[in-house]
């Protein structure tokens, strides 16, 4: 009888830890950080110069915790947030959370179509919503779609007299009651609806508990060595999960300090509140990182003070990494991967990682965490160092998508693995590589694009027959959207401008294609399927994208 030798090792690995996972509420975690530092400072607001230590910031969060509960709001309703980020943005996340009211995050970007179907979708009662933000007219939106959104039955505008009055409410309110509301929370109530660009043409809301969301920011911030004395720079979305669970949460669980530069991203202001604030971690998409290390002045802001921060949200160019620990100072930074049906975080990178790792691939597996690399077609974790899908389990996986169970049971299997759709390779030591999508999603500087719902939408001109959306290559936001399209026939020929004003105030403005290509067919299989790989390719040529294609990736 002859030996085949040792089977191949698999590619599965689980974050084996000696700190244990957070049993806190947000409330209670919040509360217990509060009391143990209550002078260190929580939260400043660089752009108007507002701060609040920890201890001024439980008493006003409970304030407006008491505020929302005379407003008629009790657990499990839904509270939609609808704004840049502010304080006012981190303030209602907190006192949401303390109550048990399940925050329903609203891109700043959305425009009509969008907002009123997450509105319905989640069964929205109250909205607190930013007058206005660049171009958007929040208000006058609210106003267009509020008469179909029945649910709907409050909006408070931000810094208006009923955000006053809703605050005022709350100050003669009864703590007593407030702390018997907040014991009767559980950590796996849903706290959180985040809403995902869904593949069937509207988005799906990614539910999430107090128990995902708290413990991921725990241990991302931990993993970047947080400490009462560090700050965090937040130029990345609050509505986002890197921003509210990553930023707010990875701060507040390990007592650091909240640092808001700006309500939207810019990097002078980035820089300048590191510089400011002595900030030792800053966040970013590479878009972002790019745009700072690009900026003119960059040499004269003052970034001693940066330790550590995290580049995530969108494939990380080497190049780029390496810029940011030789330029920037941050020596400690990481690489997080993950999406936000998980939290978001399954694998990131360490301190003590060689720079080399830190730089070319996503990390390991995070804390209390499982994954594996699977066969698309078998389901079967494939040995290490082939490519499969990435697949996580454990306490930071949803659950469920809101009010969707069917669209759920595709995501998770009956074994509770989280299937991402991407492709990943795992080394023999455990770092892995994404090195690819096997559903066409298309991320955008950090934000998950899903060509099937902007496919539907062109659908609605009425020069377009057909329409294909794939990403391609960019140096700045690492994809950008490509729209091949067929024309009616006798249709004039549809430029991308063209097309761009026709969804102007209708699309999210990242979701609206830069490049058009006009054909007259797709590239097909033998079996009738559209070849979006050889579509990409062949625009990289078309578009003269081939510089751009070269860049490589974690």
């Amino acid at each position: 009888m002859t030996s085949a030798g040792a089977p191949a090792v698999p590619s599965y690995t689980s974050g084996i830890s000696e700190v244990p996972l957070l049993g806190d509420t947000i409330g209670d975690n919040f509360d217990r950080m509060a009391t143990a530092q209550p002078d260190a400072e929580a939260l400043v607001e660089v752009p108007t110069g507002r701060r609040w230590t920890y201890g001024r910031l439980r008493e006003e969060l409970d304030t407006l915790a008491m505020g929302l509960l005379a407003a008629g709001l009790s657990k499990g309703d839904r509270l939609g947030i609808w704004a840049p980020n502010m304080a006012e943005w981190t303030l209602i996340q907190y006192a949401t959370a303390k109550i048990g009211v399940i925050l329903v995050n609203i891109n700043p970007a959305y425009r009509t179509h969008e907002l009123e179907y997450v509105l319905n979708q989640a069964g929205i009662s109250v909205l607190v919503a930013a007058r206005s933000f660049k171009t958007s007219d929040y208000a006058a939106m609210i106003d267009e779609v509020r008469p179909r959104c029945p649910q709907l039955r409050q909006v408070v505008l931000i810094g208006s007299p009923e955000w006053d009055a809703l605050v005022e409410s709350g100050r003669d309110g009864d703590r007593t009651e407030l702390a018997r509301l907040q014991a009767q929370l559980s950590p796996d109530d849903p706290i959180n609806i985040q809403y995902t660009s869904g593949t069937t043409g509207f988005p799906k809301g990614a539910t999430l508990s107090h128990h995902n969301i708290l413990n991921n920011g725990y241990f991302v911030g931990r993993l970047c060595g947080y400490t009462p004395a560090d700050r965090v720079c937040i130029p990345v979305p609050f509505y986002h999960c890197f921003g509210m669970v990553m930023g707010n949460l990875g701060a507040t669980t390990n007592g650091a300090t909240m640092v808001i530069p700006a309500q939207g991203f810019d990097p002078k202001a980035t820089l300048a509140a590191v510089a400011r604030e002595r900030c030792s971690s800053l966040y970013g998409v590479p878009t972002m990182f790019i745009a700072e290390l690009n900026d003119p002045e960059f040499d004269s802001y003052d970034l001693s003070s940066l330790r550590t921060g995290i580049m995530a949200g969108s494939p990380c160019p080497v190049e780029v990494m390496k810029q940011v620990v030789d330029r920037m100072g941050m020596t400690e930074v990481t690489i997080c991967y993950g999406m936000t049906e998980t939290s978001p975080v399954s694998t990131q990178t360490r301190a003590d990682d060689s720079l080399d790792r830190r730089v070319s691939t996503v990390g390991r597996v995070h804390p209390h965490v499982e994954i594996k690399i699977v066969d698309p077609e078998t389901g079967l974790t494939v040995p290490r160092g082939v490519p499969g899908e990435f697949c996580t389990r454990g306490y930071s996986v949803m659950l469920g998508y809101w009010n969707e169970p069917e669209k759920t049971a595709e995501a998770i299997d009956q074994a509770r693995w989280m299937h991402t759709g991407d492709l990943a390779v795992m080394d023999s030591d455990g770092y892995v590589n994404i090195t690819g999508r096997i559903k066409d999603m298309v991320i955008r500087g950090g934000e998950n694009l899903y060509p099937r719902e902007i496919e539907e939408f062109l659908y609605t001109h009425p020069d377009v027959l057909d329409a294909q959306v794939i990403g391609v290559p960019d140096a700045r936001f690492g994809e950008e959207l490509c729209a091949w399209v067929t024309l009616r026939e006798g249709a004039p020929a549809l430029t991308a401008e063209a097309l761009r004003e026709f969804a102007t105030g209708k699309l999210a403005h990242y979701k609206i294609p830069r490049y058009v290509v006009i054909v007259e067919e797709f590239p097909m299989t033998v079996t009738g399927k559209i070849r979006k790989v050889e579509m990409r390719e062949r625009s990289v040529e078309i578009l003269g994208l081939a510089d751009a294609a070269t860049i490589r990736n974690a």
